[in-house]
Order: structure tokens, then sequence, then C-alpha cells
């Protein structure tokens, strides 16, 4: 009895199921987040402001860069003095509007991207997960085919669609029991996304006029957008901002898993509903104005997180500037690589989106997961 008694005093505390400080036990806290390295604080805030003088010159192209160049200083004075000539209605009507949609339509594209893969916490996810872009489709092909609407007359119904296609993705990832898990709202998109776009595809092959309307907003193109359009999304594309960024902290807990975000205090339902409300404004917005374009959000926070590892505080931000950065230079090109030509802006980031996504689901890591 001595020698077993004796065993069990001089064991080592570590085998303690708590720990021990000073002989008494203390309660488990929670791992928090690594701090950033000293080089990472650095570069973060330089980063940022590269990637905003890279907007602002490929704003200045998408203003510059056409079918007839126009020179920075005539730019300049269209905006200033303007003269009623040619090319300054050209720049006034035409391509400061373009570049403005642009702009904005990629920001919010970017950041629905670096949101949806930070709820799911998978790295392949973006907004189309939701069945977003399909219900904007969906809507826009309904309104013409029945009321015979065209341009800013489909923002609504677009809007409208986007946020009913992500409320019935909800609905069917919440049935029964069992709460909407990532991977449940993922396999309810994916299958409404797939009703939806069969809709879409019989009611424009059994309909010219149809078809006729909606072919270039189906691809995702810029062309011919105006201010209008712009000032009929622009209050939801400035809330879906707002509400992005406020929720980055919150994003950060969730990283960390449900069970340990809801130790560290995260309201666990309040930040997804405020997480899908951000995506349905976002994406919503972006698709009523340019059409559902694809990639943007996925391949986009992948960029950001090179620079800003995996912090939403800063990835958020980043995906918007990259966002609008990606979308402002792929038109631009699509205006200039085929003479005589242009390719809808959609159709570029196909281009550019399919190979990086090819390599990001070959890669070392993304095999592991």
């Amino acid at each position: 009895m001595r020698r077993r008694h004796r065993r069990r005093h001089h064991a080592p505390h570590n085998h303690h199921p708590y720990p021990h400080q000073n002989g008494e036990a203390v309660a488990l806290r929670a791992p928090t987040p690594t701090r950033p390295t000293l080089t990472r604080r650095v570069i973060r805030p330089i980063g940022l402001v590269v990637a905003l003088a890279a907007l602002a010159v490929c704003a200045l192209l998408s203003v510059t860069v056409g079918a007839k160049p126009i020179p920075a200083t005539d730019v300049w004075a269209a905006l200033t003095d303007y003269n009623g000539g040619y090319d300054h209605d050209v720049i006034r009507t035409l391509r400061v509007p373009r570049t403005i949609i642009g702009v904005f339509v990629g920001a919010a594209l970017g950041m629905a991207g670096a949101l949806m893969q930070a709820l799911t916490r998978n790295p392949l996810a973006e907004p189309g997960i939701l069945g977003i872009n399909s219900g904007a489709a969906a809507a826009v092909v309904i309104a013409v085919f029945l009321f015979g609407l065209s341009g800013s007359g489909l923002v609504w119904p677009a809007f409208i669609g986007a946020a009913l296609a992500a409320v019935a993705v909800y609905a069917l990832g919440s049935r029964g029991r069992a709460s909407a898990t990532p991977v449940r709202l993922a396999l309810a998109g994916t299958a409404l996304a797939a009703v939806l776009q069969g809709l879409i595809y019989g009611v424009i092959v059994l309909n010219d006029f149809v078809f006729d309307r909606i072919r270039f907003w189906q691809v995702g193109s810029l062309t011919g957008r105006d201010l209008d359009l712009f000032w009929q999304v622009a209050p939801f594309l400035v809330v879906g901002v707002l509400l992005t960024l406020a929720l980055g902290p919150s994003l950060n807990a969730i990283a960390l898993g449900d069970d340990l975000a809801a130790t560290l205090g995260a309201r666990i339902p309040l930040i997804r509903a405020g997480t899908a409300v951000a995506v349905i404004l976002l994406c919503g917005a972006a698709t009523a104005a340019a059409g559902p374009i694809w990639f943007v959000g996925l391949i986009i926070p992948h960029a950001a997180r090179v620079v800003t590892g995996p912090d939403q505080r800063w990835m958020l931000p980043y995906s918007a500037v990259l966002g609008a950065i990606l979308l402002t230079a792929a038109d631009t090109v699509g205006r200039v690589i085929l003479p005589g030509s242009e390719l809808e802006v959609g159709i570029i980031t196909a281009f550019v989106g399919a190979p990086l996504f090819i390599a990001l689901v070959r890669s070392r890591k993304m095999a592991q997961l």
C-alpha cells in the first residue's frame, strides 16, 4: 500500500486532466488565432495601397482604351469641360458608367466569394453555391418572357430572384431535425441551381424574343450599362459592403470551428444569417447590373489570402479591391483582343478563371482536404 500511495504521490502533474497553477486547477482556455508576424503586419497596409493604385490605373485604362483610343487629357476635358463632341459623349455616356459599374460589380463579387469561403470553410466555394446567380437569371428570363422588360427594368426582377433563391436554399437546407449546416446548404444550392438552369434554357430555346433580349446579359457583360442602372443597385451594394466589413471579426471566430467559436461568445446563427444577407445583397445587385459572372468570387479570395493570411478583417477589403481590378482589366482586354469586335467580360473571366481553378483543384493542399 505504501508503494502504491508513493507512486500516486509522485505522479507527474501533466497527466492530470486539468492544468494546474500554484497547486490549483484552472479553467481551460480556447486557443486564440496566432498573431501575424511583423512582416505581414507591414505588408498588409502597403499591399492594400499598391492594390488601390493598380485599381486607379485599371480604371484609367478602362476609360481611355477601346475601339477608338482616347488620350487621358481628353478624358479629363470631357469630365470637367464638356463640349458635346463625339469623344466626350463616348466618355461620359459609355465608358465612365461602364468603368464605375465594373469596379463596384468586381468588388461585390470578390467580397461575396470571400464570405462564402469563410462561412462554408470550403476553398472551392463561390457565390453560385447558394443558387443566387441562377435565381437572378431565372427571374430575369421570366420577367422578359411575361412582361417584355429590358435594360434597367431587369434590376428588380434579378434582385428579387436572387433573394428568393437564397431563401429557398436555406429552407431546403434546414428541413428536418438537422440544422442548416454549410454542407446541407451547398447541396440544396446545387440542386436548386440545376433546376433553375433547366428552366432558363427551356425558355430561351423555345422563345427567340427572350433569347435576343438577354443573350448578352446571360453571358455577363458591362456593355451598354448606364449610370441610371448603377444608381438603382448602389444602395444594395453599399449596405452589402458595410455589412460584410462588419462581419470580419466574427468570421475569424467561425474559422476556428462552430464549437470553439461558441465558447468564444460568437452567435453562430446570427453570423450565418448576416453572411447570407450580405451575399444576397452583393451578388443580387452585381448580377442585376452585369449578369452572372463566374470565377471572380472563386479566384479572388485565394489571391488575397496570399498577402493577408486567414484574417478576414484584411481579406475582405483586399478581395474587394482585387475583384474590381480583375473585372475592369478583363473588360478592357475584351475590347481590344479581337480587332473590330468585342468579347464580353464574362468570357474573359472564364478564360482566366478556369485554368486557375484547375490548378487550385490539382494543388497538393487541396488534395489533402
